[in-house]
Formats: structure tokens, sequence, C-alpha cells
């Protein structure tokens, strides 16, 4: 392997390094899988799935969807050793696509990834006022919540990484926990004939008309596991630490959701139209009758903290693209500012959690809804937003190897199925993009034309840049390359 070396300042300054080698594969497998909240995946999403996707074929889609997320795992993975920037996929397509995609892609990244965290903490102020008011009796707005919560993530984003990590992991092991007992509890009343062996039949998956929406439900609740590639810049040994905290997390991912989906279907004969009945009930109604109120509790409180845990993942993912971004020069040049002990990117931090901040407070002030109007635009508009971007990673990444004359199964025939199968999903989220979000308003169902324009000024800054700061435009995407 070529030797490595860094084109901007040197290793010494320390000016514009993370906390290189801090995590392991565990750490990032915490980060990656809180960001994608199985227990809130499992409340919030999988009935929709149910009830308005495929139905009793949702397994087998959510099994389709991993094997596409898998290729792109792939290639993706092959690229690692090339590639070691906070950035991730920035780096990817700069390095497959050229600059301008990839500032547009970086752009794309760090939009959606805080309007997600907005997302999450709209949810999480949601489902936290409701609880505090059912248990305690505290009546609250639903923002006191969510900006308390956004305050502990920034603290936790604030310090070292690991710490987060280790937060992460206690958060995800027991959402985990929760979730896997109603699991085991529906199977082991209703037994093993109960598991309807149609959810892998192809007519009862790709059923016309719904698969689309069944392909965006699937991957809605995958979404985060792009997140590997966020801290190879941190990892230890990142050649083998991303990898596999890459597919350990879409291992874990796909199995859980596989098996809870089943579980769910197998709870009833009419479970499908249960969860399209009552989607937002659907999970404690089942984990009322299957295992008692008491667990159906603590499921309410757990879920809290899940979406917690996906907030600071999220959070930690756009500070991160905003660190990359400002240490090459495309976002303001304190963005690249570091703690000195825990070597944490602060300024792009306390940037993420102001703007996150102003979103929510926007929406507060306006009197809207912080689940149907907050959570599902935003939701939305990330979802699309990260679609769009791996879809052109996987472009990249089959461009980068064939360049390079590199033709095989995981430098050029995995990228090119991956492009085919999320290009696919990202058509279908935006021909179905009021599925996503729920609602039928113009406004907030052409959400994602914003990502049209983020396109637009990503081209017009870097050609512009190519012009007048050469050198720093040379440097896109490449602080920390072969």
């Amino acid at each position: 392997m070529a030797e490595r070396t860094e084109i901007g300042r040197p290793p010494s300054s320390g000016a514009t390094e993370l906390a290189q080698g801090s995590l392991n594969v565990s750490h990032i497998v915490f980060m990656v899988m809180a960001a994608v909240a199985p227990a809130g995946g499992a409340v919030a999403i999988l009935p929709l799935a149910i009830g308005l996707g495929v139905g009793v074929g949702t397994p087998g889609m959510y099994v389709f969807v991993m094997a596409i997320m898998l290729l792109f795992a792939v290639g993706f993975t092959k690229m690692v050793p090339y590639v070691h920037n906070a950035g991730a996929f920035f780096a990817y397509i700069v390095r497959g696509l050229g600059r301008p995609l990839g500032l547009a892609g970086a752009y794309i990244a760090t939009t959606a990834y805080l309007a997600l965290a907005a997302a999450t903490a709209g949810a999480m102020g949601f489902f936290a006022a409701g609880s505090a008011n059912t248990f305690f009796g505290i009546d609250l707005p639903w923002w006191v919540y969510t900006l308390a919560g956004l305050v502990g993530v920034f603290a936790l984003g604030y310090r070292k990484i690991t710490l987060a990590a280790r937060v992460l992991g206690v958060a995800l092991v027991l959402e985990l926990i929760v979730i896997v007992v109603l699991d085991v509890a529906i199977i082991a009343q209703r037994g093993l004939g109960s598991l309807p062996m149609s959810s892998f039949s192809p007519s009862e998956v790709f059923v016309p008309g719904v698969v689309g929406v069944g392909m965006i439900f699937a991957f809605s609740c995958y979404q985060g596991f792009e997140g590997t590639a966020i801290y190879a810049e941190e990892a230890r040994d990142p050649e083998r630490t991303v990898p596999r905290a890459t597919y350990l997390s879409m291992g874990f991912i796909g199995v859980f959701f596989v098996l809870t989906s089943w579980a769910f279907l197998a709870s009833s004969g009419e479970a499908t139209a249960a969860a399209a009945n009552s989607p937002g009930t659907f999970a404690f109604d089942l984990s009322d009758e299957f295992v008692g109120s008491a667990w159906t509790t603590v499921m309410e409180i757990l879920i809290i903290t899940s979406i917690f845990a996906g907030m600071l993942a999220f959070h930690n993912a756009a500070s991160r693209y905003m660190f990359a971004l400002g240490r090459d020069g495309f976002l303001p040049r304190s963005m690249q500012t570091i703690h000195p002990r825990y070597q944490s990117p602060v300024v792009a931090g306390l940037t993420a959690y102001v703007l996150q901040t102003a979103v929510v407070l926007v929406f507060a002030f306006a009197g809207l809804d912080p689940l149907t109007n907050l959570s599902a635009s935003l939701t939305g508009f990330g979802a699309v937003g990260l679609m769009v971007l791996i879809t052109t990673t996987s472009l990249a990444v089959l461009v980068f190897f064939a360049r390079q004359g590199i033709f095989g199964w995981a430098q050029t025939v995995a990228p090119g199925l991956s492009l085919i199968g999320f290009g696919a999903i990202t058509y279908f989220a935006l021909s179905n993009f009021p599925a996503i979000t729920g609602t039928d308003s113009a406004i907030i169902n052409r959400l994602p034309y914003l990502h049209l324009l983020t396109v637009v000024v990503a081209l017009v800054v870097a050609l512009r840049a190519r012009r007048e700061r050469p050198d720093a435009y040379a440097n896109m995407g490449r602080t920390l390359v072969d």
C-alpha cells in the first residue's frame, strides 16, 4: 500500500486532526445503530411498513433492501484504504466523480444530517411530553423537552467521541432488549407455526402498486448505516475497523427488523389491518397483549432514550461533515477548530447545535406539531438527501476503480448493482414522497427541491474556488488519503 500523506497541515500541528485511533469496532457499531434507533423504528416506522407497504411481505422486503446495502458495502469498504476523512462520502465522491460533485454531496449530506437531527429532536419532545404527562402529571410544551435534549446532545458531542459511544452503547442495548422480549413473547405464545412463511415469497414482497412504498419504509429503518465511513478518521486501524463495523451494523440491523416484523405479523391474522388502522399504538398494543402494561411503560420510556441516541448520532455526523468542509475551506475555517483536550469538532458541533435549536424554535413559535409537521417533513427531506448521497457514492466507487483499470466483483460489479438498487429506491422515494411525510401539504412535499438548490450552490462554489482558490480546490476532500 502506498505511504499515506496528509495534504494540508502536517500531522504535528494537531490543529485539524480529530481523536485519531480512539474508536474500535464496537464504538462505531454502537453509534451507527444508535442513529438507526431500532426501538424507535420498530414502534414508529415498522407498523407503517406493514400497514401501508407490502404487508405480509415486509420481512422479505427488509431482506431485499439489506441485500442492496450489502452490495453497496462491498464496494465502499474497498475504498476505505484510500479515504480516511471525517467528510466520508464527500471524499469518496471527490475521488470518483470530481470535486464539484463531491462538494455537492458534502453539502447535501450536511443539510440531511442537520435535518434528521432536528426531526428526531421533535419526535423526542413529542414522546417525552406525553410520557411526562401520563406518568407524572407534568404538562409542559413539547419544545421544552426537545431543547433540553439538544443541550444534552451538544454536551456529549463536545466531549471526546468515546463518551458518546459509551452512552449510545448503553441506550442501544436497553432498547434492543425491550423489543426482543416482545418478539419472543409473541412467538412463544403464538407458536412458531404462526410465522407466515409467505413473507419471503416474491409475490408478497414485490406487490404492484405498493412495492415502492415498502422500499421507502424499509430503507428508513436502516437509515444511518452509512455512518461507519464518517468515523474512519477516528478509528483504530480503519482498513479493518470500518469494514467490520459496516458489516456488523448492517447484519444486526437487518436481522433485528426481519425478525421483529415477522413476529409482529405472527401476532394475529389481522396484523396488517391493525397496523394500518392504528400505526401509532400498534407496537404498544402488542406489548400490552403479550407482555403486559408494565413492560409497555418500560417501552415508552426507552423509546425516548432511543430517539435521544439517534439525535446524538445524527448531530455527530453533521458536525463531522461541517468540520471536514471547514478544514478544506468550503465552510468557514473556524469549523476546523477542535477541542484541545477532547479532540472533538467543538465549533462545528456548536454550530450544528445552534442550527438545530433554531429550526425547533421556528416550528415551536409557529405552533406546528412536533411529530406530524417537524419530524415528518424533515425526516423525509433528510432521507431523500441520504438516498441521493448513497446512490452517487455507488457511482463514485465504480468510476474510481474503473479509472484505475481495476475490475471485479467488489470494485465494479457490486457497486454497479447497488447503484441500480439505490437509484430505484431514490426514484420511488421522490415519486411517493407523501408516503414518507404522511401529509398532503404542498410545501412539505416540495422540500426535496431544496436539494437541487444545494447542488447548484455547491457547483457555483466549487467552480469559483477552482478559479480563485486553486490550492483549496486541489485539496478538497483529500485531507487524509493515499
